[in-house]
């Protein structure tokens, strides 16, 4: 279960990447095909309707940033100002690190809480109770979205989800500093499999050079 979850923002954002793109290509085509002139062509992608593709991706855009924030919270890439704390006394700078993740959890579990509750009282609550059989007569069902007519608490949805994720990192990263004293960093210049490829070829350039020096060295004692 841990596996998947300490990969779970990548699955996410990977999925919505994948799929934006696959619908604003979809939806680029169909504008531009629409446009020639080919009688029957132009008849049949006119009956096709996809003015919702750019809302989608919108809303696809917003639910990558929330859970984009709780991966740069797991591997350390959110920018942080710790001048001040990396010149401090290991033990003021462990309590300094440990207060900073606590105000961090505490602030996104507050917006996830609240988020949750707009959420909950924009529509989620009538959704819930009418598919519980329940009575919905007081309730307000409440808005959709202009073209897919969505309820708009689906979409809100991201924000606690998105905050109590975040959450959950900045605990799972306090844990992690408390047992190691190590906090998540992310090598801005560092891309997957060139660290090994570089070390690879530097050792065999090293070592050509060295082979060509010897070579040079030795033709020259052979000159001599």
């Amino acid at each position: 279960m841990m596996k998947y979850l300490d990969h779970l923002e990548e699955i996410i954002i990977t999925f919505l990447i994948a799929a934006a793109t696959v619908i604003i290509a979809v939806a680029v085509g169909h504008r531009y095909l629409s446009g020639l002139p080919i009688p029957a062509l132009q008849d049949w992608l006119l009956t096709i309707n996809m003015s919702w593709a750019q809302e989608l991706c919108i809303y696809m855009f917003v639910w990558m940033a929330k859970f984009g924030a709780a991966y740069g919270v797991r591997s350390g890439i959110h920018v942080g100002v710790d001048v001040l704390v990396t010149r401090m006394p290991d033990s003021w700078r462990k309590v300094t690190v440990v207060i900073a993740i606590l105000g961090g959890a505490l602030f996104t579990g507050l917006i996830g809480t609240l988020g949750a509750r707009f959420v909950w009282e924009n529509g989620m609550h009538y959704a819930v109770f009418n598919k519980l059989g329940m009575n919905v007569t007081e309730l307000i069902e409440g808005p959709i979205t202009p073209d897919l007519e969505w309820p708009t608490w689906i979409i809100y949805s991201a924000v606690p989800l998105g905050s109590y994720l975040m959450c959950f990192r900045f605990l799972q990263v306090g844990l992690a500093f408390l047992r190691t004293g190590e906090l998540p960093h992310h090598d801005h210049a560092h891309v997957d499999g060139i660290d090994e490829i570089g070390a690879l070829d530097s050792t065999e350039a090293l070592e050509e050079y060295e082979q060509h020096k010897f070579n040079h060295k030795d033709a020259q004692g052979g000159v001599k």
